[in-house]
């Protein structure tokens, strides 16, 4: 048994992988349902592709997890940053648009959530030592 944190069984890592994978599968879908009218439609897949990578590469280079996590908390922060804008231009945007941007806003909390959770079990488990 692992002593690495995890959240439902999953490390942030791999959270980071799923979540990623969530964004890039969504706005592929945005951007085929808007009738490819847009490349802005896919600004979730161009948010979650980061964020898959880095956590891919935090699963495979163990020595620099710290770094890529906090490079991928960095991207949760944009995606929050990024889609809050709906709540500036709600009336003037598409359905789509608007399920783009909660959809980033949830991602990005939820992630960002996790990693502080992490980043706290991780500090909490250094002192005890």
């Amino acid at each position: 048994m692992s002593d690495e944190f995890t959240v439902s069984g999953l490390t942030i890592p791999r959270i980071a992988i799923y979540e990623g994978a969530i964004l890039v599968l969504w706005g592929v879908a945005a951007y085929i349902i808007s009738g490819q009218s847009s490349i802005t439609a896919m600004i979730p897949s161009f948010m979650g592709a980061p964020l898959m990578i880095l956590g891919l590469l935090s699963e495979k280079i163990p020595d620099m997890r710290h770094h890529l996590m906090h490079a991928s908390m960095v991207m949760a922060l944009l995606m929050v940053l990024g889609g809050a804008r709906v709540f500036a231009d709600f009336s003037d945007m598409s359905n789509l648009a608007i399920s783009s941007h909660i959809i980033l806003i949830f991602v990005g909390v939820t992630f960002m959530i996790c990693g502080i959770m992490s980043f706290r079990a991780a500090r909490l488990a250094r002192e005890a030592e």
